[in-house]
């Protein structure tokens, strides 16, 4: 079909035939509807959840995996943590990581299977930053670590400890999911199916058991470490420290 301007046909034009009084009221009907079908889908468009500005947001990203942050995840300042620990992956990925708390909670990333009478969920808290020039990886490095005599009895068997962490610590399946980014840092993006953090962006990070614990765990008991053989070749755990001030430290 052609948009341009049609050319007009050699000869006498033909006369228009007159419009009824009907078709004329079944133009303004369609005419009308038209409008309302626009004004409906416009409606839905500012309507839409997670529409507004990037900055706005402030529920925490539902991830799968390691995918990281809708734009919609709001910024706040930097928090306080613990002494910064920097890696460098084989690929040449440069990140650095910062505790800032642990504790319970029913719900530590939203709506989720309540937990059985006398269990919770743990959670940590920390930052994770490019620390380089250049986007890198979007990846979470630590994991969430706490007394295997504080995991209930049925769940003990996927609790796994690790090379290099407290022989009565272990680890539960769990997820993560950037909950803030800090002082508005650009979110993340995907390039070639990956997601990626942009150069110098730092994100508030939340990992949390996807199986209970007792709840006469304390903050204290929780700690992150980081023991991926792309973080730490000699495979020894690099625990992350909590800030003087927390209930975690």
């Amino acid at each position: 079909m052609s948009y341009g301007n049609q050319p007009r046909s050699a000869g006498r034009r033909r006369r228009k035939p007159e419009r009824t009084g009907a078709g004329r009221l079944g133009l303004a009907g369609a005419l009308t509807g038209a409008v309302g079908i626009a004004a409906i889908a416009a409606g839905i468009v500012v309507l839409r959840p997670g529409s507004g500005d990037a900055g706005g947001g402030s529920e925490p990203a539902r991830a799968s995996g390691a995918s990281g942050a809708s734009p919609t995840v709001g910024s706040r300042p930097a928090p306080e943590t613990g002494a910064s620990v920097s890696f460098t992956t084989p690929e040449g990925y440069g990140y650095s990581l910062a505790a800032v708390g642990s504790g319970t909670d029913a719900k530590p990333l939203g709506a989720t299977e309540a937990p059985p009478s006398g269990t919770t969920y743990a959670y940590a808290d920390y930052v994770l930053t490019n620390t380089q020039r250049r986007p890198v990886l979007l990846d979470f490095p630590a994991d969430l670590f706490m007394p295997e005599a504080q995991v209930p009895k049925d769940a003990q068997e996927r609790c796994m400890p690790q090379s290099g962490i407290p022989e009565d610590m272990c680890t539960l399946p769990n997820h993560s999911e950037i909950i803030a980014r800090v002082d508005r840092a650009e979110p993340p993006f995907e390039e070639a199916g990956t997601r990626m953090m942009p150069a110098g962006a730092s994100y508030l990070v939340r990992i949390a058991s996807d199986l209970p614990v007792r709840t006469g765990v304390s903050a204290g008991d929780l700690k992150l470490f980081v023991w991926n053989a792309r973080y730490t070749s000699d495979l020894t755990g690099i625990e992350l420290p909590y800030p003087s001030s927390s209930g975690a430290s």
